[in-house]
């Protein structure tokens, strides 16, 4: 199979029709054999009425429907599972995303040989309450991750290279920084490409300001999980080290102070009442919780369960 298109979807029950019609005149414009994928991720409004609907009259489409909501990442996750096309396209539901793109994202994988290619929507309807913290985002996203050249992490419109998604794991809210784990895992070869922004058409956005604060969260966990995530005592254990010492070499000096005191007849005061004695204090347990930090997370490192297991009401 040439293409998986993956559509994670929330009450979008209006677009469906037109954006499964409009992905399947593409896909046989230019022969392509092809799968569209839905994943009602817990629709309250039909959509998943809407997906069995168009299976009757579209074979290529299959659905997924989770029984609650659980988030474009789990829905995106469970969409690749599914994917079984060399080249994975995803988009959103919302017909903002343009199917037209999908030759020229298919090419760059194909005959450019890209792991990924992510879309960049440089003109955009959206306002400025969203594109200014996008802008911010992307900035910090580019300086923690390394990747440079990518404008817009967070496109929808994306193509993968199959063993791409095959090989990374989409949880939390993650799916904004899914270059970044590519690059985590070995895929380095990671390429941008202009698409059409569209107005949208039906409904509504589902996300709100929040976005803009789990994004940052989630930047700074996904950049901890890749530098340390394999070796999380190198972090916790270093701090560790350095705290401990600090308090160790902090002790030291007081106790010196109080002999070179007692040596020359000179009344000591108390170590309580010096503020170092509290500074070493802190430092030595702080140091040593990190430390026990460090040896624990090692330990689940090295165990850790599966973190992706969603309940799945239906599947056609």
């Amino acid at each position: 199979m040439d293409i998986s298109v993956v559509v994670p979807l929330y009450d979008e029950v209006e677009s469906l029709p037109e954006l499964t019609t409009w992905i399947s005149r593409v896909m046989d414009e230019n022969r392509y054999t092809y799968e569209i994928i839905l994943v009602d991720d817990g629709s309250k409004d039909g959509s998943w009425d809407m997906i069995v609907k168009l299976k009757e009259s579209n074979p290529f489409i299959k659905g997924l429907k989770f029984r609650r909501n659980y988030g474009k990442s789990a829905a995106l996750n469970t969409g690749f599972e599914a994917a079984n096309g060399n080249v994975i396209i995803t988009m959103d539901a919302d017909l903002q995303d343009s199917p037209d793109e999908i030759p020229g994202l298919y090419r760059r994988i194909t005959e450019d040989k890209y792991d990924l290619v992510s879309g960049w929507k440089a003109k955009r309807y959206d306002p400025l309450t969203k594109t200014i913290p996008t802008k911010f985002f992307n900035a910090a996203t580019r300086k923690m991750s390394g990747i440079h050249n990518l404008h817009d992490f967070n496109c929808g419109l994306k193509a993968y290279r199959k063993t791409v998604v095959k090989n990374i794991e989409v949880y939390g809210e993650m799916h904004r920084y899914i270059p970044v784990l590519a690059k985590w895992a070995g895929f380095t070869k990671i390429g941008e490409q202009v698409v059409e922004h569209r107005a949208r058409k039906y409904g509504k956005t589902k996300f709100g300001w929040t976005r803009f604060i789990n994004g940052f969260l989630d930047l700074l966990s996904i950049f901890f999980v890749g530098k340390f995530g394999k070796r999380p005592m190198h972090f916790f254990g270093a701090m560790g080290t350095l705290s401990f010492f600090a308090g160790i070499i902090i002790a030291i000096y007081l106790v010196g102070e109080k002999l070179y005191d007692l040596a020359h007849h000179i009344v000591p005061r108390q170590p309580t009442d010096n503020p170092l004695f509290y500074f070493a204090l802190v430092a030595i347990i702080l140091g040593s919780q990190l430390f026990l930090t460090g040896f624990v997370a090692e330990l689940v490192a090295r165990s850790a369960s599966e973190r992706n297991r969603y309940q799945i009401e239906d599947t056609i």
